[in-house]
């Protein structure tokens, strides 16, 4: 059996990794659950973020404290590129068939794809960890980085906002009214259109931040767009689509299933990934704790 060290070691391991794939899930459950369109796309939104962090470090000089300000940069510029793709495109197939949105956001993989090459190259791009948090805690006999208890915390903290948001301000009342009934909200005087574009510029920042965050853990190539929208697809499957404590634990979830599964099968880590979404999906089609659609 493995030291009581190493699995906590593991364990918080995985749990680094959940909250980083919530940060960028709860993004696309908020746009499922509010607009009802599987946005393929969040995948390159989260390597946008990535590239323009990269970007803004590049011009502030390595090493510095200027970190947290290139990744809000990243992500509200993200942010402004998803509100203008759903304001002058998306848009016009909410009433469209489902294969026809997942048809558009795909080409609009294609497209951000190459443009990311054209811009920044396929080379292997990377950003050092800001100052503050190059250190790191022992914890139970396990050191951990202080960068990756950042991300424990933030996880959470993002799950509280968007649930505050939606449930304890007006903003959150009027969109689980358009949920509800877009057409009788719209009667009574209200933009639903501003508020949907609103939220899916919401769900963009958050992918946007997601990829700027990942930056100093992982390396910027191009196609991991593709590789992580596979992973939050999982995590919001998982939990169920459109419900944002459903993601919250899928990515918890996914995170130890991952963790733990190289420790069982190093070689079949993923598949254990893929066999739980399975399972999941024919005990319960609709999550953990998602509803069924009506």
């Amino acid at each position: 059996m493995p030291e009581p060290a190493f699995l906590f070691g593991q364990f918080l391991g995985g749990l680094t990794a959940g909250m980083f794939l919530f940060t960028i899930a709860a993004g696309l459950s908020l746009i499922f659950g509010v607009l009802r369109v599987l946005n393929f796309a969040h995948g390159s939104f989260y390597m946008f973020g990535a590239y323009l962090g990269w970007q803004v470090m590049s011009w502030v000089g390595p090493g510095t404290e200027y970190f947290w300000l290139a990744a809000l940069a990243a992500a509200a510029c993200v942010a402004l590129l998803g509100i203008a793709i759903e304001h002058c495109l998306l848009r016009h197939l909410y009433r469209r068939e489902e294969l026809y949105q997942l048809l558009f956001t795909y080409a609009l993989v294609l497209i951000l794809a190459d443009c990311a090459k054209i811009i920044w190259g396929t080379g292997q791009l990377s950003v050092s960890r800001p100052p503050s948090l190059s250190g790191a805690v022992q914890i139970f006999g396990t050191t951990v980085p202080h960068y990756n208890l950042f991300i424990m915390l933030l996880g959470p903290a993002i799950a509280l906002g968007l649930w505050l948001l939606m449930h304890r301000s007006r903003v959150g009342r009027l969109v689980r009214a358009a949920v509800m009934d877009r057409e009788m909200l719209g009667a009574l005087g209200a933009n639903v259109g501003s508020l949907y574009t609103i939220m899916f510029g919401i769900g963009a920042f958050l992918a946007g931040l997601g990829g700027a965050l990942v930056t100093p853990v992982k390396s910027i190539v191009p196609g991991m767009d593709v590789e992580v929208i596979v992973e939050v697809f999982i995590v919001v499957v998982i939990g169920g689509l459109g419900s944002l404590w459903g993601t919250f634990l899928g990515a918890l979830v996914f995170g130890q299933v991952l963790a733990f599964g190289i420790l069982i099968m190093p070689r079949f880590s993923i598949f254990a990934v893929f066999a739980l979404m399975a399972i999941i999906l024919i005990v319960r089609p609709w999550g953990l704790l998602g509803k069924p659609l009506r």
